[in-house]
C-alpha cells in the first residue's frame, strides 16, 4: 500500500503537534509555515533584553498524557506557580475569581451580589446551559448583582458584543462557579481559596513560551518556514506555495484561520461560501511593555471589567519567569479587545493603553517605559453566537469530505488552551493513522 502523502499548513503549536504525533506513529509528514519561524501566536522574541511573548501564553494541564509530554519536551524547563491574580473595579483591587471575592468593595456593592448570589442558589442556578444565552447563564447562575458589577460588563467588554448575542456552548469550566459557602467566606474576608482552570500553571523557566513549539519543531521534519500557501485545488489534491511551487496532498491538515479558507480554495460551492460568511470573531490588540523597575507585588494577572479603561486584562510575564526581563526590572502584557462591532483606533491605542495603565495606577512602582512591542492579532477568539455552532459544522463536515483536516484553535475554530490544542494535534494523527 503507498504511503500516505500529509501535508500539515501552518508550524503553530496545532500543526508541530500533528507533525510531532504523526512522526512518533512512523507517517512522514510535511509543514508549510508562512513566517519565517515556527510557533504561530506562540513565538516569542527578545528586544533590548526582555523577552515578549505574543501575547499572554500560559499551560494549564488536565490531561496526564499532555503534562507528561510537555515535561518529556521541556526537562527541567518548566515551572509550576500557584496564580496570584486580582480584579480592578469601584477603584481598588480584589481577589480573582470576583465571584468568590467580594471582601473588600464597597458595602452596598457586596450587599447586593451576595443577596444575588443566594436567591440564584435557591432556584439551583443554571443547570443547563443549552436552552439560555449567555447573559440568561450568568444572571441565573450568579445573580444579578455580580452579574451587573463582573460578569456582564467583563464579558461584553471581552467578547466585544452583547452577552445576550452568545450561547454558553463555549463554556467548559472556563468560568468557575463557587459553593454558596465560599461566597458568603469571601465576602466575610479575604480570602486566598483557588477556583477554577488556572488555579494553578507552568511557564518555562528559561525563555519564554516559544520554548514548547520549538522542542516539538526539533523532534518532527520537513518543517518550511518563509512558504505561504496560496492556493488549495480541491480536485487535483494540491496546494499551491507562493507563486510557484506546488505540492500534492493525500490529507491535508489545515490550522489557517478558517475565516481565511474561502481566500485559498479555489472552488467553493454557494452554500458553503454562505456559512463561512457567518463566522465572527473578535481581535486583539496586545501591547508589551519592559520596565525599569519590578514592583515586587508578584501579582501574575488583572482583570480589568470597566468600560472606562481599554483593556480588558493586563498580565506581568517578570513573575512568571526571571529570565524574562533584565535582573531588576519588570514586564507586562496589555491586551484590548476590538471587532467589526467594537473597533479601535490603531493610530492612537498604544498611547491610550500607556493613559489609562498611568490612570489605573499601573505604573506606579515600575519606573520609565524601556522596551515596547506591539502585536495586532487579527483572530482573536472565535464568537459563539448563535450561528457559530452550525456554520462551524457545515464548513468542517465539507472539509473532511475533501480530506481537510481542521485542527488548532483557530483551524478548528474554538475557544481552546494550549493542552486543548496539543491533544488535538495528538487526535488528527490517530484519525490519519489508525
Amino acid at each position: 500500500m503507498p504511503k500516505k502523502r500529509v501535508i500539515i499548513l501552518g508550524a503553530g503549536l496545532a500543526g508541530l503537534s500533528a507533525a510531532w504525533h504523526l512522526r512518533k506513529k512512523g507517517c512522514d509528514c510535511r509543514v508549510f509555515e508562512k513566517e519565517s519561524q515556527v510557533g504561530g501566536l506562540c513565538r516569542s522574541k527578545q528586544i533590548n533584553g526582555f523577552t515578549f511573548d505574543c501575547d499572554g501564553h500560559l499551560l494549564h494541564f488536565k490531561s496526564p498524557y499532555a503534562f507528561k509530554l510537555v515535561k518529556a519536551l521541556l526537562g527541567d524547563n518548566l515551572a509550576e506557580h500557584q496564580r496570584n491574580a486580582w480584579v480592578y473595579s469601584q477603584g481598588r483591587f480584589t481577589r480573582y475569581p470576583f465571584q468568590a471575592n467580594l471582601y473588600g468593595l464597597p458595602p452596598a456593592v457586596v450587599k447586593e451580589c451576595l443577596l444575588g448570589f443566594i436567591r440564584a442558589s435557591r432556584g439551583s442556578h443554571c443547570k443547563d446551559k443549552k436552552d439560555v444565552n449567555f447573559l440568561r447563564w450568568m444572571q441565573q447562575t450568579f445573580g444579578r448583582g455580580i452579574a451587573r458589577h463582573f460578569m456582564v460588563p467583563y464579558n461584553n467588554k471581552f467578547w466585544t458584543v452583547p452577552s445576550e448575542e452568545l450561547t454558553c456552548e463555549w463554556l467548559d469550566g472556563f468560568i468557575p462557579v463557587p459553593l454558596l459557602e465560599q461566597v458568603i467566606q469571601g465576602a466575610r474576608k479575604e480570602s486566598r481559596g483557588q477556583f477554577g482552570y488556572n488555579a494553578r500553571f507552568w511557564y518555562p523557566k528559561r525563555g519564554g513560551i516559544n520554548q514548547v513549539p520549538l522542542a516539538l519543531a526539533q523532534e518532527a521534519r520537513h518543517i518550511y518556514t518563509n512558504c505561504p500557501v496560496t492556493e488549495i485545488d480541491l480536485a487535483k489534491k494540491e496546494i499551491k506555495i507562493g507563486p510557484k511551487t506546488k505540492e500534492r496532498f493525500d490529507f491535508l491538515i489545515s490550522t489557517i484561520p478558517l475565516p481565511e479558507i474561502p481566500n485559498i480554495i479555489n472552488t467553493l460551492p454557494n452554500n458553503v461560501t454562505h456559512f463561512f460568511g457567518k463566522l465572527r470573531w473578535n481581535s486583539i490588540f496586545n501591547l508589551n511593555l519592559g520596565l525599569e523597575k519590578n514592583d515586587g507585588l508578584r501579582r501574575h494577572w488583572v482583570y480589568y471589567p470597566e468600560e472606562k479603561i481599554c483593556f480588558f486584562r493586563i498580565g506581568f510575564p517578570h513573575n512568571f519567569s526571571s529570565s524574562v526581563a533584565p535582573e531588576g526590572k519588570g514586564s507586562m502584557y496589555i491586551e484590548v479587545s476590538y471587532s467589526q462591532n467594537k473597533r479601535v483606533d490603531k493610530n492612537n491605542i498604544a498611547a491610550r493603553v500607556r493613559k489609562d495603565l498611568a490612570r489605573a495606577g499601573m505604573l506606579t512602582g515600575f519606573g520609565r517605559i524601556c522596551a515596547e512591542d506591539v502585536n495586532d492579532i487579527k483572530y482573536g477568539y472565535p464568537i459563539y453566537d448563535i450561528n457559530y455552532h452550525e456554520a462551524r459544522a457545515r464548513i468542517l463536515k465539507f472539509l473532511a469530505r475533501n480530506n481537510i483536516y481542521a485542527c488548532g484553535r483557530y483551524g478548528s475554530w474554538r475557544y481552546m488552551s494550549m493542552e486543548d490544542v496539543i491533544l488535538q494535534g495528538k487526535e488528527t494523527a490517530r484519525l490519519l493513522t489508525g
